[in-house]
Formats: structure tokens, sequence, C-alpha cells
């Protein structure tokens, strides 16, 4: 088997390939993508959807649009054969309500790799209601309240 390079080989490139871009994301560098997702790719995240390139850029132009400097680090990464798993802050500041203040989203993503080490599916899981629903202005007081009344301690 020499000279030849295994799946996880490719799985491994593939994934240090795609925490270089998300660290460096940019609107320019949507258009390497390609590079990182199989056109196929599946994604999910806690409002998204989407199967094939063209959304996922979609959903990554959007973020561009609605946030101030978004950015990401990649805290731990995990890789068994063709399946990963990173752990992730989102840093961004909101366009439109508290623009000054730094926000923060602490996640992981799951991801699994084609055979030629690029993203076949990706679901984030992050806690919509304590990272973001109760820094915002309305619905924070709704979702503050709720979790102090179902939570055990008060």
């Amino acid at each position: 088997m020499s000279g030849m390079t295994s799946h996880g080989d490719l799985a491994a490139a593939g994934l240090q390939r795609l925490v270089s871009f998300y660290e460096s994301i940019s609107p320019e560098s949507l258009q390497d993508l390609a590079s990182c997702y199989a056109a196929d790719a599946y994604f999910k995240d806690p409002f998204n959807e989407v199967r094939g390139l063209p959304d996922i850029t979609a959903i990554f132009a959007h973020m561009f649009a609605a946030l101030h400097e978004p950015r990401f680090i990649v805290t731990q990464q995990l890789l068994q054969g063709d399946r990963a798993a990173l752990e992730w802050e989102f840093r961004f500041r909101f366009r439109r309500w508290n623009a000054d203040a730094s926000q923060c989203i602490r996640g992981a993503s799951l991801l699994a790799f084609d055979a030629h080490g690029r993203v076949s599916q990706h679901r984030d899981y992050w806690d919509a209601a304590e990272e973001l629903y109760e820094k915002l202005p309305a619905i924070g007081v709704l979702m503050r309240w709720l979790r102090r009344n179902a939570s055990v301690k008060p």
C-alpha cells in the first residue's frame, strides 16, 4: 500500500483544511468552500438545514451580511477514521443591536468526510437559548425567566 493515501489520511488532511478555512473565513474565501465541502454536502445548525454548496455558501454569506467581524476559533479537534468533532468559539458583534459589544457562542461540530477528504455531513450543536436568545433585549428577558423557573437551583 506504499504510495497510496488512505481514507483516514484524506480525512485528516480535509480536517486541517477545514479548520484553516474556518479560522480565516472571510467573504472572499467563500469561493474556496468547494475545497472543503462535497458538492452535495449536508449542513445543519440550530437555524438552517441545507444540502449542497450553493445553500451552504448562502448561510455564510448571510452571516457576513448580518454580523460584524465574525470569526471562528477552533479549540479542540478529534478525528477517528472519516469522522471528526470540533469544539469552537464563534466571536462576532451584532450589526443591528448592541454593535459595540463582542459576543461569543461556544459550540461543537460533528463532521463526516467523503472518500476525497471533503466534508459530506456537517452538524453544529450549540445552545441558541443560552448563547444567543438570552442576549437579545425583548426575548432575553423571557429566556432568562424560563431558565430561572425551570432550573433545580433558584
